[in-house]
């Protein structure tokens, strides 16, 4: 393996319900490469299992548990908040379940007494405040608090109180902390599996609240991840995407697929990315992408020019075309393909002529 990930190498592993299977499978394929990360950073359920792998949890272990866990284990109705306390309940589920599956694989004791860096993205609740545990002078907290914490989504799960903070699920302001992780490396790898491709969800509001909220949560992280990517300055990142996007985030039929999906990720990016030098402030795997739009479908509203405004523009007939058409994009950068409400921009890869409309993530501005 080069030498650019034999120093300071940072994981950060994104939230995404049960999709975040998918980070046994990268941490394996890294594994087989030789990398071991020398910081770990993660949200929800990434911090759940990058706190795991920290305190010594075996891959083999971590996917047993994950392929044999159950809905079930996890969510348990709570049944006398809902009717005793009614819209003052702090949550639809109980708390103990997830407590029990935290303390099951992660480790007892504080930051402090941790072989590695960990890193546990959270909120602050009362100061609406990101608070990363982990970091200098917020170590001396119990692990397992702030890991539950990280994976207490608003509404499903109670807050926790972490030392003296009331906490919930960082990815609430920051799914994929890769700026924090970033500090103490000199690469960074980061998985998302939370917001891979908000592409199209058909018939969401007629499956309920649960599904309603979820599909609004994940819109709401993939909207608040792009700008942190699309403006990235910092180490060298590999960004992995695995092909998880298409599953519901607490689908438990589905989690062998999961691990495969994030296994395969992780191997495609790294054989992308090849032996080339890494640059600062660069986001890999890179690769050259040609833009076209189908005018016929075009309906001239303008939405790709203005979020686009260096790569897209509106001419003479009123119609969108690029105004560059070749670019050398990362996994973060195309978003507004995604928001061509008819689909007429297609982003083709000159290398593989594979096309897709699908959003390849947030543009990188181009003059």
């Amino acid at each position: 393996m080069p030498l650019k990930f034999s120093e300071r190498t940072a994981l950060v592993l994104g939230g995404g319900g049960l999709k975040g299977f998918a980070h046994i499978g990268v941490m394996r394929a890294l594994e087989e490469r030789g990398i071991r990360p020398t910081t770990y950073a993660g949200t929800s359920i990434g911090a759940l299992l990058a706190a795991a792998r920290v305190g010594g949890v075996w891959l083999d272990e971590m996917e047993r548990r994950a392929t044999s866990l159950a809905k079930r284990d996890l969510f348990r109705i709570n049944r006398v908040g809902m009717l005793v306390e009614r819209s003052h309940a702090p949550s639809l589920y109980l708390e103990q379940p997830l407590r029990d599956l935290v303390d099951a694989v992660t480790p007892a004791g504080t930051f402090r007494d941790l072989p590695e860096q960990l890193l546990v993205n959270t909120v602050d609740l009362e100061r609406g405040a990101i608070v990363v545990w982990g970091l200098p002078g917020l170590q001396d907290v119990a692990v397992r608090d702030a890991v539950y914490a990280s994976c207490a989504l608003p509404g499903f799960f109670p807050p926790a109180t972490v030392g003296a903070r009331t906490c919930i699920d960082g990815g609430t302001i920051d799914n994929l902390p890769t700026a924090i992780a970033s500090l103490a490396a000199d690469v960074v790898i980061a998985v998302d599996v939370g917001n891979t491709d908000i592409g199209r969800e058909k018939d969401c509001a007629s499956r309920g609240f649960a599904a309603i909220y979820m599909r609004a949560a994940t819109v709401m992280m993939h909207a608040l991840q792009l700008n942190p990517l699309a403006r990235w300055e910092g180490p060298p990142m590999l960004l992995i995407r695995p092909k998880v996007g298409h599953r519901d985030w607490f689908g438990f039929a589905h989690t062998e697929e999961m691990i495969q999906a994030g296994y395969e990720g992780a191997i495609a990016a790294l054989d992308e990315l090849g032996d080339a030098p890494l640059c600062r402030d660069r986001i890999y795997p890179r690769r050259r992408v040609q833009l076209s739009v189908n005018r016929a479908k075009c309906i001239g509203c303008g939405v790709c020019a203005a979020l686009a405004p260096g790569i897209m523009k509106m001419d003479a007939h009123g119609k969108a075309v690029a105004a560059v058409a070749d670019h050398d994009w990362s996994p973060a950068d195309g978003e507004f393909v995604g928001h061509c409400p008819t689909e007429a921009i297609t982003a083709e890869s000159v290398v593989s002529r594979r096309k897709s409309t699908r959003p390849v993530a947030q543009p990188t501005v181009e003059s």
